[in-house]
């Protein structure tokens, strides 16, 4: 295939048949290389890059807001529904807002990621807490459990369904609205940080 029919053939590629992930910018230059927008009609890779080092950055980011959601609870292990969790959720933000949700995700991610976090260092037997730079990896996948942590808490013993939870955390996050559990949870981590510098 050339180049240009690959061109092509990505363009008319639309995540769930509905949103397409061409012209979608991560503008936060650290996130940019771990955050995938590559276009793919079902966001299920079977696990494929499990173990290989850093190959889950290659991993579509929609997938990976899927794998959040099966922790403890309503979705574990049920990938399909964890998916269709994700695909209502998307439809309300795009109801909601009038834009493509991956957009609005990827800003979400980027606003709810800590940048620094505290850690333990023990020296002579006394244990200080140090403030450390939160690696890339590891701010995206800080941002995506709290997320998902946010709308499992919002949605639990209320009536609302989890997909319209979901779909408000990620509107709040993508507004760095301070209701939102994730940008909550960033502010307090970098706030810890930066006492203990």
């Amino acid at each position: 295939m050339s180049r240009k029919s690959l061109k092509q053939l990505s363009e008319t590629i639309k995540l769930f048949e509905e949103w397409s992930l061409e012209g979608i910018e991560v503008s936060d230059p650290g996130l940019k290389p771990y955050i995938s927008v590559k276009p793919v009609l079902n966001p299920h890779s079977g696990g494929r890059h499990e173990h290989q080092k850093f190959k889950k950055s290659t991993i579509n980011i929609i997938e990976r807001l899927i794998n959040n959601m099966m922790r403890h609870g309503r979705c574990g292990g049920k990938k399909m529904k964890a998916a269709s969790i994700v695909r209502n959720a998307l439809k309300i933000i795009n109801l909601k807002t009038g834009k493509n949700p991956i957009e609005i995700l990827v800003k979400a991610i980027e606003n709810s990621a800590p940048c620094e976090e505290v850690t333990r260092i023990v020296y002579g037997g006394v244990a200080y807490p140090v403030s450390v730079d939160v690696s890339p990896q590891r701010r995206i996948d800080l941002a995506l459990r709290h997320i998902t942590e946010g709308a499992r808490q919002a949605a639990f013993g209320n009536p609302k369904t989890i997909d319209e939870c979901l779909a408000e955390e990620i509107i709040l996050a993508a507004n760095r609205d301070s209701r939102s559990v994730a940008v909550k949870k960033r502010d307090e981590t970098e706030r810890i940080a930066l006492s203990s510098r």
